[in-house]
């Protein structure tokens, strides 16, 4: 079946969808990691940082991080190892101007820009002799991976891919962190938007007049900046050409796609019916865990982080395959 019930119970501890979300984000205690830095310089006179774990000459899975993400995330560390751990190296790709240094060209990154992640798959390849097994995509990196998925069918480089928590309708997610409590994640999200906007322009001058403290929702900030940026005709060119339900679809690998119905970035109606799910993808879903929270245990110390867990393990065995 191309949707199941997933096996994720939440800590008892932590019942809502706010604390679920909230609770790793604010309280996990982030590992430490021996990182090898790479950076990788782009023809258009960019780079990209690369931040490796894991086993020398094992099988290769990219990690695509989140909105205003980095190594740094909360989840970051914690997918790095468990796949370590089972016997994969991985490379987390920094999306443009998210390592720590501003990057050099006025455009940034968004929600489909999918031709940096192929740059980095053709740089693996080149230079472990192997294209790279897998890819995990996190909420923004799972949107980018599942309509890079949807893009090339076929003639895609992996083999297998995960993403968890993906928005999969930019203009659904956009109203939805309009809500309620969620417009404290837009709040936060925005807040350091805007930041790397002002720092980015800091050191080159804006193609664009604007003043982003004046954007005071997701609409208007990629209206006005994301899509201008980036060359889509406004806000809803963007939305509608990045979404990736679209591209779900013309997925040809095996793919795993990890989501919870309590997600408070998104409506439950916004994940796609079973109807189209092609048979090379599956859709497990949780009634809850939050947006990238998925936390299970039973002691606050003792906490176990079921997604990683679940990247891992469904990897490690399909690497088996």
């Amino acid at each position: 079946m191309p949707v199941i019930e997933s096996a994720f119970r939440p800590a008892w501890w932590l019942r809502g969808p706010h604390a679920q979300t909230l609770w790793p984000a604010m309280l996990r205690r982030r590992q430490a990691l021996d990182v090898d830095w790479q950076r990788l310089e782009l023809d258009d006179g960019d780079f990209l940082d690369l931040a490796w774990h894991g086993p020398e000459h094992a099988p290769v899975v990219m990690l695509l991080h989140g909105l205003e993400g980095s190594i740094n995330s909360h989840y970051a560390s914690g997918i790095m190892q468990a796949l370590a751990d089972t016997g994969f190296r991985v490379c987390l790709m920094h999306f443009r101007g998210c390592s720590g240094q501003p990057n050099r060209l006025p455009i940034s990154y968004h929600s489909g820009k999918t031709d940096d992640p192929q740059r980095v798959a053709e740089h693996i390849a080149a230079t472990t002799g192997a294209a790279p097994f897998a890819a995990v995509g996190i909420s923004l990196g799972g949107n980018v991976l599942l309509k890079w998925l949807g893009e090339l069918g076929h003639d895609h480089p992996l083999q297998r891919a995960v993403a968890v928590s993906v928005p999969f309708s930019l203009n659904e997610a956009a109203w939805r962190l309009e809500e309620g409590g969620s417009r404290f994640y837009k709040r936060h999200l925005m807040k350091s938007m805007k930041a790397s906007y002002r720092r980015k322009f800091s050191t080159m001058p804006s193609p664009l007049d604007v003043d982003p403290d004046a954007l005071d929702t997701f609409h208007a900030f990629d209206d006005a900046i994301t899509a201008a940026l980036h060359g889509f005709n406004g806000v809803d060119d963007y939305y509608a050409r990045c979404s990736s339900r679209q591209f779900i679809p013309r997925i040809k690998i095996p793919t795993l796609i990890l989501h919870a119905r309590d997600d408070p970035f998104m409506y439950p109606k916004t994940v796609p019916p079973a109807d189209e799910i092609p048979s090379t993808v599956t859709l497990e879903l949780s009634l809850y865990g939050g947006h990238i929270g998925f936390v299970a245990g039973s002691l606050p110390w003792r906490a176990h982080y079921y997604a990683e867990a679940r990247i891992a393990g469904w990897l490690a065995a399909e690497r088996g395959k």
